[in-house]
């Protein structure tokens, strides 16, 4: 130890006596001097940092440490001045050095922190921020170091932090990481991680990312920081875990990118995307720090080990879950063809439907707008203009079947609500809208009960209708007026429709169905056949999966998101417009909630049906009194109540879309 302090005390005189002589150059004009807060502050100005490197740039240098171990204190010259600090003073860090020798016992303390925001106080004062843009960054950096785990207390020393600055930060070789040095350093940081995390580096380096480092020297492979991030690292199994997790996930796609966008096209990735941590995540199938590739025997993805990793989750996994593709894409019809085909076929279909009925929609607007404009048309009847008791309405619905229309609309409401949120998991509504609904559990109960609805509703439909016409098997006509089978009378009303739009010819007239009317009743099979089936599959996955590939799942996810997008844009605007939004509808038609509907309009909306009821003589049995006044009134609240969520769901349902397809 006194042999240590004389060696010391020499060193420090011949250096002190070479400075005398002029053998040593005063300190460079670029080096910055703080202000002298105190006295010792000011004595320490009078140490020139070549001092200091007169015995810490000895190689080898070195003393005991506080518990008497032997540390070194070797400073390579060039090195630390090719650093962001080369430029300053030892002193300005090292403020409690004031005279060599050093005291003994003193608080050898560095404080970062202190001296950066110091630093940057003092730019705030004289305005220089834009020169010193860099010490900004660092004082942003130790605002996200202060709320990260290793800014906290050390559990086994209190007293002290789990990693400061310069435990990650070579304390005197700190460098730009994009500069050539920094690329270098960038190389040592799963070793400097390592100090502290000697099991996740093990496991790391045997990684296809860790051998990319200590093999080929690779400085854009992944390491620790690129992962973790930097300043703000938190545990992923502390009380913030999940938020960390779905962190690492996002940090994956900033080298993974097309993986991680077709990841978040499955359910799995729109439930990260909502935020919550408790779906598959990269991580959750590849592994942690020793993740390999793909088609390594030794990758939990492995065509042999992917059965044990779904069961991770899924705990009655089948065989049929490892030929899930969960980075399946669209665009690649050679690795993903059933994918492919079915995206074209829906994107026919949606192209198809959504051309001809809004075209069909804009023109009936502007026909029937002009005609009304020309008074070509009889006005409606007011409802509230009728006095009770006058039989001039006609019954069109039972009681039986408003109740299963209102619920059959409150469930499609509702199916679009808690399915688009997930749907279009990257809005912002979307994610409001899911914490409101309780998360994606709560919201996935949500969907199948209405769902369960959906489909009470439609197969007590489909019994009602089978009776009906096996009570009247001998008299049903499948192609007459009552029935809703398409018939080629509505292929000509479609083209008698069209010339009525452009002038060609008068307004055709109508029976009991008319070809719009059947298409919104055979819209829902079509729904139920894919929307049902695939939403079926999705939710019985065991099931699906015994029977069928793993690809079906894929498939399933596309035709459902795909076809309820369908369903959805469909009823909220070209049904919404047949039935409420023309302009002899306009602002809503009612007709579903009172059963019944005035005898002028009935005469205008359906003239063949009218004439065939008087002409058979059963036209009386038809006719009611006019709905109460409070029925009116609860029919127009419940009304205008529907038709706002229904535009407020498409509203929702096409910024969902664009900004998918956008961000896409």
């Amino acid at each position: 130890m006194r042999a240590s302090r004389f060696l010391t005390w020499a060193l420090a005189s011949s250096v002190l006596l070479a400075v005398a002589t002029g053998g040593w150059s005063a300190r460079a004009e670029a080096q910055t001097t703080p202000s002298a807060d105190t006295a010792a502050e000011s004595d320490a100005e009078l140490l020139d940092s070549e001092l200091c490197l007169g015995c810490h740039g000895i190689e080898d240098f070195a003393e005991p440490g506080p518990g008497g171990e032997m540390r070194q204190l070797h400073i390579e010259p060039e090195r630390f001045g090719e650093s962001v600090h080369g430029k300053r003073a030892c002193v300005e860090c090292h403020k409690d050095v004031v005279e060599i020798p050093h005291r003994e016992n003193v608080d050898r303390v560095v404080g970062c922190v202190k001296c950066h925001q110091s630093l940057w106080e003092t730019a705030l004062r004289e305005g220089k921020m834009a020169e010193n843009a860099t010490l900004g960054k660092v004082v942003r950096q130790i605002e996200s170091y202060w709320a990260s785990i290793h800014a906290r207390p050390n559990m086994d020393d209190q007293s002290r932090t789990n990693a400061t600055c310069y435990d990650c930060h070579n304390a005197h070789y700190v460098v730009p990481i994009e500069s050539t040095i920094g690329a270098e350093s960038r190389l040592e940081i799963p070793n400097i991680c390592g100090r502290c995390h000697t099991e996740q580096k093990a496991a790391y380096l045997t990684s296809v990312h860790g051998k990319e480092i200590s093999v080929n020297a690779n400085p854009f492979a992944a390491v620790c920081t690129d992962c973790h991030t930097t300043h703000d690292i938190e545990s992923p199994t502390g009380s913030n875990g999940g938020s960390v997790e779905l962190a690492i996930t996002k940090n994956c796609g900033n080298c993974h990118e097309e993986e991680l966008e077709t990841y978040t096209g499955t359910y799995h990735g729109q439930v990260s995307t909502l935020g919550y941590a408790y779906t598959a995540k990269c991580f959750d199938c590849h592994g942690y720090h020793e993740i390999q590739r793909v088609d390594d025997p030794a990758s939990q993805v492995y065509g042999t080990n992917r059965l044990t990793t779904c069961r991770k989750c899924h705990e009655d996994a089948v065989a049929g879950f490892t030929t899930f593709q969960p980075h399946g894409n669209t665009k690649d019809f050679e690795r993903y063809p059933y994918l492919w085909l079915a995206s074209k076929g829906m994107i026919a279909l949606l192209s198809g439907v959504f051309a001809f009925f809004w075209t069909h929609s804009a023109l009936w607007f502007y026909r029937e707008y002009r005609d009304r404009a020309e008074a070509k048309n009889r006005p409606h009847v007011q409802i509230n203009e009728l006095p009770q008791g006058e039989k001039k309405y006609v019954k069109r619905w039972p009681a039986l079947w408003r109740l299963a229309h209102l619920i059959f609309a409150i469930a499609i409401m509702t199916l679009v609500l808690t399915g688009t949120a997930v749907l279009y998991a990257d809005s912002g509504w979307a994610q409001l809208v899911m914490k409101l609904l309780g998360g994606p559990k709560v919201a996935a109960l949500i969907h199948r009960f209405a769902a369960a609805a959906f489909i009470f509703i439609f197969v007590g439909h489909l019994v009602y209708v089978l009776t009906h016409v096996i009570r009247n098997w001998k008299t049903f006509k499948f192609f007459g007026p009552n029935s809703t089978v398409p018939n080629l009378q509505d292929l000509w009303d479609v083209v008698a429709m069209f010339k009525w739009f452009f002038g060609m010819g008068s307004r055709p007239i109508f029976d009991r169905w008319t070809y719009w009317k059947k298409f919104d009743y055979w819209a829902p099979f079509w729904g139920m056949v894919i929307i049902g089936l695939s939403g079926a599959m999705l939710w019985f996955p065991q099931v699906t999966a015994s029977v069928l590939p793993g690809w079906v799942f894929n498939v399933a996810t596309l035709v459902h998101g795909e076809e309820a997008f369908l369903a959805a844009v469909f009823l909220f605007s070209v049904h919404f417009f047949n039935v409420h939004f023309r302009p002899d509808k306009f602002p809503m038609d009612i007709l579903m909630f009172t059963g019944a509907m005035p005898l002028e309009e009935y005469k205008r909306e359906h003239t063949l049906e009218y004439r065939r009821l008087v002409e058979s003589g059963e036209f009386e049995k038809y006719l009611v009194d006019a709905p109460s006044r409070p029925m009116t009134r609860a029919s127009k609240v419940l009304g205008a109540t529907l038709i706002l969520i229904g535009l407020t769901l498409l509203v929702l349902v096409l910024v969902g879309f664009w900004g998918h397809t956008v961000s896409g």
